[in-house]
């Protein structure tokens, strides 16, 4: 018994002086040995670096960040992460850029990332990696299609008609006077809106979000939402658990008790959706029928059981619960907040958006739009989207502001990654030197992706980069026509592989509602009220002083009565 003893203690405490070396490795001699440090960039402290992070992450700074690295240090960067071995090439290089997301089998998500993602929504194809990615995605990309998505016209039109008689209703029993306006947080009514129509076309089912809040699924996803993404905190926690994240299984603090139950309730609802969708699926084909259902889910379940698809490239229900909460978050959160800042600088702007009007009611119907068929709906829509304006409007936006305001890739094998200018290096004894025209790249190197950065870089878009500008696109430089991107020459929608598969439903999402929203009111801007921008995995708007309430926009809405209606 004595020699087990002593055994098991020897075994502990070699695992325990493995681990301390591996760590003193990882803290002090991985560092000085990545190449990454030759790169220029700001003073760094050795162990802990957070300040970094603020500069780079805090959408209220990091635009003057990008601009300050680039004019000091050129266009790829030398940062540090919260810990001494996250090492990071922060590039404003278009180029650099490209290769890191076109190569994706080389540049994946980082598993700290990958795990924050797939522990609030499961591990769908936002943090999918590898050979489950692509088998998510081509099970997922007949959903997609352009076809597929312009069956869905008619039901985003009849959500953003809901959405106008719900805030009319609302006005009418505030008593509400002509000429007046009212105050609308427009970030929570586009999120129930967003829900809605992702309800209806993601899984056949109906929240009800524009009318209430009280569908027990809603309420999860949207809790969940908020309280574990809207209202997080940064913190020695945060930090903490991204690297060690059995510290929620063994200490869970409240936020992580409420987000399980949310869980809880999303999978046995949603996970019933599922079975209840393939039975019927089932049925139909003991009928010799084939089930005509068009949601996401359906479409996916088609997908799924194709005949060309061997068994092994087949998704398990776990992986398509999974991509529902994807597309619940992605579908909702990001075009609510595409809708949220676009009616923001329209508010901002009113001779912009006097013009918009002007152009949306050129192609409206003399017609109530609930009154036409799909087939009418869908010519509309046509005209609708061929409008340059609107194009302009929601191309700047997105430009302005990205939802998904920066994006990180880790190196999972050394690389060499090419560059657009010469780069200048520090030598060890601090002497500034020009080097060749690439980086060497180690593998557990961090890659950071600045969205917003590129987006507004005045190098490449001009020193009006900063500013709201929907003619700009008008007359673009040649040197942005040539830049990366798979939505205008900008990264708002990535590049790459791993583009966003929904970018063509959140495009008619945003030009649906907004012609809804739009020929029907004005919108202003409360004064009472003053807007800051926190980037909480994405871009949401809340009010000064009042962050720890959620994402918030509150304008002031007021209806509009067309001239020749008066």
């Amino acid at each position: 018994m004595e020699s087990f003893t002593l055994a098991a203690l020897s075994l502990t405490t070699a695992c325990a002086a493995a681990l301390v070396a591996y760590l003193l490795y990882l803290c002090f001699v991985y560092p000085l040995r990545n190449p990454i440090r030759q790169l220029p960039g700001p003073p760094s402290k050795w162990f802990l670096e957070l300040r970094h992070m603020y500069m780079t992450m805090d959408p209220r700074r990091s635009p003057h960040t990008a601009a300050e690295f680039v004019e000091k240090y050129g266009r790829n960067v030398y940062i540090r992460g919260p810990v001494p071995w996250d090492q990071r090439l922060f590039t404003l290089d278009p180029v650099t850029m490209n290769h890191v997301l076109q190569h994706t089998a080389i540049y994946e998500k980082p598993w700290p990332s990958r795990r924050l993602i797939s522990g609030l929504i499961g591990a769908g194809m936002l943090s999918a990696e590898g050979q489950m990615h692509k088998r998510q995605r081509r099970v997922a990309t007949p959903a997609f299609s352009l076809n597929e998505m312009r069956a869905l016209i008619p039901l985003v039109f009849s959500k953003g008609t809901e959405l106008q008689k719900k805030w009319m209703e609302i006005m009418r029993d505030a008593g509400v006077k002509p000429g007046q306006g009212h105050v609308f947080n427009v970030c929570s009514w586009a999120s129930r809106a967003t829900f809605d129509v992702m309800g209806s076309a993601g899984f056949d089912y109906e929240f009800n979000a524009i009318q209430k809040e009280d569908n027990e699924l809603l309420r999860a996803y949207v809790d969940m939402f908020e309280t574990a993404v809207s209202k997080q905190k940064a913190g020695l926690r945060s930090v903490l658990v991204m690297y060690l994240p059995i510290i929620d299984k063994i200490f869970p603090n409240e936020t992580t008790r409420f987000v399980s139950k949310c869980q809880t309730v999303i999978e046995r609802v949603a996970g019933t959706l599922i079975q209840e969708k393939k039975r019927k699926m089932a049925d139909a084909a003991v009928k010799g029928q084939v089930y005509q259902g068009k949601d996401l889910l359906s479409l996916m379940l088609k997908s799924n059981s194709a005949v060309d698809l061997p068994p092994d490239q087949r998704l398990s229900d776990q992986d398509l619960l999974n991509n529902i909460n994807t597309f619940m978050f992605a579908g909702t959160d990001t075009t609510s907040l595409a809708l949220t800042w676009t009616l923001y600088v329209l508010a901002l702007y009113p001779h912009v958006q006097d013009r918009l009007r002007a152009e949306l009611l050129s192609v409206a119907p003399i017609a109530p739009i609930d009154t036409l068929t799909p087939e009418e709906v869908q010519s509309l829509y046509a005209e609708i989207a061929a409008l340059p304006f609107l194009e302009n409007v929601i191309r700047e936006t997105l430009r302005l502001i990205p939802p998904v305001h920066s994006s990180i890739r880790e190196a999972t094998r050394d690389d060499v990654v090419p560059v657009s200018a010469p780069l200048k290096r520090t030598t060890p004894n601090g002497r500034v030197v020009e080097q060749v025209h690439q980086i060497v790249v180690p593998k557990g190197t961090f890659i950071h992706v600045p969205i917003e950065g590129f987006n507004l870089d005045k190098g490449l878009w001009g020193e009006t980069a900063w500013k709201f500008d929907p003619d700009r696109w008008d007359n673009l430089p040649e040197t942005i026509k040539e830049l990366p991107g798979l939505y205008q020459h900008t990264l708002t929608f990535s590049a790459g592989p791993r583009a966003c598969i929904g970018m063509r439903m959140s495009v008619i999402e945003l030009k649906s509602f907004l012609f809804t929203l739009v020929t029907n009111f004005k919108f202003a801007p409360d004064p009472t009220q003053k807007i800051g921008k926190a980037n909480v995995i994405l871009t949401r708007p809340y009010v000064a002083g009042k962050q720890n309430e959620g994402s918030a926009l509150p304008l002031i809405v007021t209806p509009y009565v067309r001239e020749d209606a008066s």
